[in-house]
């Protein structure tokens, strides 16, 4: 029990600092990566001081950025298509709303993904252009990272300090999915 109870302490604590490092939206693919290697390296037993988390996200602030920017401006413009859709000034607004809804979690597990795939060593480019393999090859985890963004959102949705531990759970669920398929084989 105590070591479960460490964990739920960790997710909080990495939740948190997502959400400082993330706090202008930009910086959120920054943070997620640091967020997420800080939790595997705890989860590894490995040594995760608070301090190389912040390393992590300094090292992952530039790419990050660019990242941050394309999948804001993404996003801004999926909400349009689907409020145009709703308003009814489109014809076929039902499906330009699905199309949009489909585009945002497309977005969000992109981002989730890449997130997931960063390291220090290979960087945005890499983690990004790794990201149709490695969701190709587990169809199911998609589903589990579709849900994980819906969580997320539900959740700062209904209550907005919920962001922070709704990221650490995120971060903790980027590391358990694919895990979960190795234990599998």
């Amino acid at each position: 029990m105590t070591g479960g109870f460490a964990l739920f302490g960790e997710v909080l604590m990495v939740g948190l600092l997502i959400t400082v490092g993330g706090v202008l939206l930009v910086t959120l693919p920054a943070a997620l990566a640091a967020g997420i290697r800080h939790l595997r390296r705890y989860l590894n037993a490995e040594g995760s001081p608070q301090r190389q988390f912040w390393r992590d996200y300094l090292k992952a602030l530039p790419g990050g950025l660019v990242v941050g920017v394309v999948g804001l401006g993404l996003v801004g413009l999926l909400i349009l298509d689907i409020d145009l859709a709703n308003s009814g000034a489109l014809p076929g607004g039902m499906v330009i709303a699905l199309v949009g809804w489909v585009g945002l979690a497309a977005v969000a597990v992109t981002l989730l993904a890449a997130a997931g795939s960063w390291t220090r060593d290979l960087g945005w480019r890499a983690a990004v252009r790794g990201v149709p393999a490695s969701l190709a090859a587990d169809v199911t985890g998609v589903l589990f990272l579709i849900a994980t963004a819906v969580f997320v959102c539900v959740l700062t949705w209904v209550l907005v300090p919920l962001v922070i531990p709704a990221l650490g759970c995120a971060a903790l669920a980027v590391i358990a999915i694919p895990e979960r398929r190795r234990r599998a084989r």
